[in-house]
């Protein structure tokens, strides 16, 4: 009787082995279909959270360089503005102070040889103690009559440099520099401008008052 319950024994174990690999190979199919499902989920979480990532990136780059842009664009225009001012009160005031120098030194010469003649010419005279009071105020007639000429002299000493665009209302050093390297080396070129010039002040349109340019060129013409 044992031996005959050893072969179902047998049976037992090895029906009970075959139906655990099978559960075993069942469980492994649905693990490994559960980390499909998992990697799947996965990129269409992280795809979309890419695409997200890369444009505000792409937004932040943008928006750093607009406002670069715009910060040096503020800048150049804040030291042309400063450099124009600096030029309106520093250097006019230069050149005007060496007019009325000139123009003073030019007076005093002619009160010194109008003075001298005055007295190369008091021996001639018969009573030159009379004559004294009229040679001191020939003195002051000859200071005078320069004087009244001081603002013809202060407009011949400044030369009509027509390649100075400095002298336009508006263009500092900096933005004259600029327009000479782009080839606008004249006033008339901004005053009259030729379809060629137009072209090339297209590219100084941010500064301020371009518009009123040429206006003010032809002033200083």
């Amino acid at each position: 009787m044992a031996k005959k319950a050893k072969p179902s024994v047998d049976k037992i174990v090895k029906k009970v082995n075959k139906e655990f690999e099978k559960t075993t190979a069942q469980i492994e199919t649905l693990i490994n279909d559960a980390l499909k499902q998992f990697d799947h989920l996965q990129h269409q979480v992280q795809d979309p959270v890419r695409k997200l990532l890369k444009e505000m990136d792409e937004l932040r780059e943008r928006e750093v360089k607009r406002f670069n842009e715009e910060f040096e664009r503020r800048m150049n225009e804040f030291h042309e503005l400063q450099s124009s001012l600096l030029d309106k009160l520093g250097i006019a005031a230069k050149e005007s102070g060496k007019d009325v120098k000139k123009a003073a030194d030019t007076t005093a010469k002619k009160a010194t040889t109008a003075a001298k003649k005055a007295t190369i010419a008091k021996p001639a005279a018969k009573k030159p103690a009379v004559k004294k009071p009229a040679a001191s105020k020939a003195k002051p007639a000859a200071a005078k009559k320069p004087a009244a000429k001081k603002p013809v002299a202060a407009k011949t000493a400044k030369p009509a440099d027509k390649s100075d665009l400095t002298r336009i209302k508006g263009i500092g050093p900096a933005t004259a520099k600029k327009m000479k390297d782009a080839g606008i080396t004249s006033i008339d070129q901004i005053a009259n401008p030729s379809d060629a010039d137009k072209q090339k002040l297209e590219a100084f349109k941010s500064i301020k008052g371009f518009s009123e340019l040429s206006a003010e060129a032809k002033k200083v013409i």
